[in-house]
């Protein structure tokens, strides 16, 4: 991409592979006199060409005794996979793939779903599988998936003790991946005890906080060097705001363990999250001295925010520029709060345009955009961005309310959590490669779902799919419309009048207007009825329907 003095930024996904849908006229960006950095480069077509997504393994039985393998069969298959040195998508990354995308983290999705997940994340083949355990044998199937053709390969089938897990997926591993052989792979020693194993799982999946830590405490009782555990028992804690909790945990992560660059970046965010600045902002700069990564920057960048005036260290803008400068939205837009901020209105205008290019979705972006151009006497464009974050989040109309006209409130710089993955294969990255192929297919495919759901009165899945399909493309009328319609069949008027307004705002149909008037109708509130018909008249005198119902209302 080129600089600031050029033609609008290529629009992507980012996080949430969202589609950006023209409303009313485009507004060229325009920079500020001096940008430190321009937005980075595109990412190269499909930079992931060669991931494999495991998914986890699934079972017929119910034996209590196996619950935990499914997700165990994934883990231990991606390590042995890793070990062969494929790049595999670990744990983490697939689950925040998932959460990006709104598809459930549960077991039984149909291969037609999972293919459409692997291919929007980039990933090159699938891995699925399935398992039986009768008495202490373990039973293991697997195939691999071609994205780009959906064949599915060979079954692959390896059975042994339930103790020799371990050896069982490198088995496994191995008959995946043509040429490779078991001697690239550690020795069964080296892995952690299977009863400690399997409570780390457990933790793993437990849906309880504290059900998680009890399954991970026992874990790190029976192995302690199992330093994944003390990791995962960090972001419970994290979750919980127990952050002294969660320091203690990862500061036990032994320096010379391969998880200790991540242990200590964990630390770092307790240590800020204690406002215990200095020492985060030290921490910080020791990890991104010995390797650069966006993400310490970014979060050097919040740090400097939260630190009082004149603390040492570069401005937060400068972090910001730099982690822009090599990638991420979250960046993008603390790079615009943190000039508006610092007083730099136009520079806050262009870097926040570039923060809702990638993600139209973030009413955040959208908010403080619009008080930005409001200050540099945009008052057209100030109005709409200020109107899209209130329709898309409650929150700023409270803010509004309670605050002058031009105030931002601060603490909404964000932290980064994606340490050490190259930029051109984090998820969203990948998200965003995808999305310029194919984001209006797949929020097509999710619209014509809820559609034949709704057809078949099948209105919780329909809303479901409306769902997926409004966070593919938050400003698809048809979609709003659609979920007008099921709202208001279902009794559910003020969700109803709420979606109908959005598709209005988005494309402004009779069709929107009649199912709207019907709702406020229903609702009771009659004058707003009545606006909406005569609207739809003024635009078609001739509507049959809504004069008859407008005539209906005259008397009421």
């Amino acid at each position: 991409m080129t600089g600031p003095g050029t033609a609008a930024a290529l629009s992507a996904w980012t996080l949430v592979i969202l589609a950006i849908v023209s409303i009313g006229t485009p507004v060229a960006a325009q920079a500020p006199t001096q940008i430190p950095a321009s937005p980075p480069a595109k990412a190269p077509d499909n930079p992931s060409a060669s991931r494999v997504l495991v998914m986890p393994f699934e079972t017929a039985t119910r034996d209590p005794r196996s619950y935990w393998l499914g997700e165990a069969s994934s883990v231990i298959l991606t390590d042995s996979l890793l070990g062969l040195g494929l790049p595999v998508m670990r744990r983490d990354e697939r689950l925040h793939s998932f959460e990006l995308l709104r598809v459930p983290v549960v077991s039984g999705l149909s291969q037609a779903t999972i293919i459409r997940v692997g291919q929007v994340v980039g990933a090159s083949q699938v891995i699925v599988g399935s398992f039986t355990l009768m008495g202490d044998t373990l039973t293991v199937n697997a195939r691999a998936i071609q994205l780009d053709s959906g064949a599915a390969g060979p079954e692959i089938s390896e059975s042994g003790p339930l103790a020799g897990i371990f050896s069982l997926y490198d088995r496994l591993a191995v008959r995946l991946v043509p040429g490779a052989s078991l001697t690239g792979l550690p020795p069964e020693g080296t892995h952690p005890p299977l009863a400690a194993f399997e409570q780390f799982i457990k933790g793993l999946v437990a849906e309880m906080p504290a059900s998680r830590l009890s399954f991970l405490d026992e874990a790190l009782r029976q192995a302690p060097a199992l330093q994944r555990a003390r990791l995962a028992a960090w972001e419970v804690h994290n979750d919980l705001d127990n952050h002294e909790a969660a320091l203690a945990v990862v500061k036990a992560v032994p320096p010379e363990h391969r998880l200790s660059r991540q242990a200590r970046f964990l630390a770092s965010v307790s240590l800020l999250e204690l406002k215990r600045y200095d020492e985060a902002f030290d921490e910080l700069t020791r990890l991104n001295a010995e390797e650069a990564d966006a993400t310490l920057l970014n979060n050097l960048g919040v740090v400097q925010l939260r630190r009082p005036p004149g603390s040492a260290g570069p401005r937060a803008v400068s972090y910001f520029n730099e982690a822009a400068s090599l990638d991420g939205v979250d960046s993008f837009f603390n790079l615009g709060y943190a000039y508006w901020l610092d007083g730099d209105a136009s520079a806050a205008v262009w870097w926040l345009r570039e923060a809702v290019r990638r993600n139209p979705a973030d009413h955040a972006a959208h908010f403080v955009l619009g008080v930005a151009l409001a200050a540099t006497g945009s008052q057209v464009e100030a109005g709409r961005e200020r109107d899209l974050a209130m329709q898309l989040s409650s929150v700023y109309a409270d803010w509004e309310a309670k605050s002058p006209a031009g105030r931002v409130p601060r603490g909404l710089e964000r932290l980064r959590m994606d340490l050490g993955l190259d930029d051109a294969l984090r998820v969203e990255n990948v998200i965003t490669e995808a999305g310029q192929r194919d984001q209006r297919q797949l929020a097509a495919f999710h619209l014509d779902a809820a559609r034949r759901a709704y057809e078949a009165d099948r209105d919780a899945q329909a809303i479901s799919e409306l769902q997926r399909a409004v966070y593919l493309s938050p400003y698809d009328h048809e979609a709003h419309l659609l979920l007008g319609r099921i709202y208001l069949r279902g009794g559910r008027l003020a969700d109803a009048i709420d979606a109908l307004k959005i598709s209005i705002w988005s494309n402004d149909g009779t069709v929107a207007r009649m199912v709207l008037a019907e709702a406020y109708e229903k609702a009771g509130m009659v004058d707003e009825a009545r606006t909406e018909l005569q609207a739809v008249l003024k635009r078609d005198p001739s509507h049959t329907d809504a004069r008859e119902r407008l005539e209906r209302l005259a008397g009421r």
